[in-house]
């Protein structure tokens, strides 16, 4: 049997929603992936073009290949003995636009829709959540639009957020990545519990900010104290660059994930500005970033059965 997914880019964070928010971005850039089973054994094999062909990574730290084995292991259901995958993705591979999380998402439900598994959406969610380490992107790529995740008592919950019509997200990406792992080493333990307060209504000043537009409540939501402080010193130029959004009229602007991407948010007429602002500025630093501008979030993750198997491109191989 084959499948076949499709998973968006994403947004993290967006200042002060760290690991809760997230959105799926309408940026023509996804991770296309489709599975293959085979009677032979060999373990999970993945083939990869695109932003992916440079990977190489052994078996257990693929992440599509954690994403099939954790949706695997989630119906208690053994992996195959030949699963093939062949993935291409245009996501730009460590920049804060959610590129590991299309990956995982992609290979619990090529798993889930290859086996039979019949796992419910937000059991994806959990299940990749579980590997990422925190839901909002894998939220925000499974079930598209812009969402909130918590865990609660009863589980891990994701709920739509409104998002005003008149918002247009524009991101900057330069043409070098963020070490993840080290972005997340650089904050703090603790925080003092003012700081705490502060976080908490900056939070809901960004969910409520990107309902209504509210300039007052999107600008306090995009500047984040839980995270931004210890992470901005690692992307060159970033203090610059934020400065530059907001004096062109954006309603503030922060790293994209933990970066290196930043994201800004403006109303339409003011897009245009903004968006030469982020490079013009970057580019004083010495730095080529390319815009993407992001006028409607994208829909989520879409599954569907292929007729035929995919032609053979060479691509690289990963045996497990």
């Amino acid at each position: 049997m084959i499948a076949q997914v499709r998973v968006p880019a994403t947004s993290s964070n967006l200042g002060a929603g760290f690991d809760c928010v997230g959105i799926a971005l309408d940026l023509d850039r996804w991770l296309t992936a489709s599975v293959s089973l085979e009677a032979q054994g060999g373990g999970v094999r993945i083939r990869r073009a695109g932003r992916l062909a440079a990977l190489t990574l052994p078996p257990e730290e693929d992440l599509l290949t954690r994403g099939f084995r954790g949706a695997c292991a989630a119906a208690a259901k053994p992996v195959p003995g030949g699963v093939t995958i062949d993935a291409v993705s245009e996501i730009p591979v460590g920049c804060g636009l959610g590129s590991s999380a299309a990956a995982i998402g992609a290979g619990a439900l090529l798993a889930d829709a290859a086996l039979g598994l019949g796992l419910a959406r937000e059991r994806i969610v959990e299940i990749a959540a579980g590997i990422e380490g925190h839901p909002d992107n894998v939220a925000a790529a499974v079930y598209g639009g812009a969402v909130l995740s918590l865990r609660t008592p009863a589980g891990l919950r994701t709920a739509a957020l409104a998002v005003a019509p008149e918002l247009v997200f524009l991101l900057a990406v330069p043409p070098f990545p963020s070490d993840t792992r080290a972005a997340r080493a650089a904050l703090p333990a603790s925080l003092p519990h003012a700081e705490a307060v502060l976080a908490a209504s900056r939070a809901a000043a960004l969910v409520q900010g990107l309902a209504t537009g509210d300039a007052d409540l999107l600008g306090a939501g995009l500047d984040d104290v839980l995270h931004v402080p210890y992470r901005r010193a690692r992307i060159p130029g970033y203090d610059a660059v934020v400065a530059a959004a907001r004096a062109a009229g954006a309603y503030g602007a922060t790293l994209s994930g933990a970066g290196s991407a930043i994201l800004a948010i403006a109303r339409r007429e003011r897009a245009g500005a903004v968006g030469a602002a982020l490079l013009a500025a970057w580019r004083t630093t010495g730095v080529e970033a390319e815009l993407v501008r992001c006028e409607e979030l994208a829909g989520g993750a879409t599954v569907s059965a292929v007729p035929h198997p995919t032609p053979h491109i060479p691509l690289t191989v990963d045996h497990a």
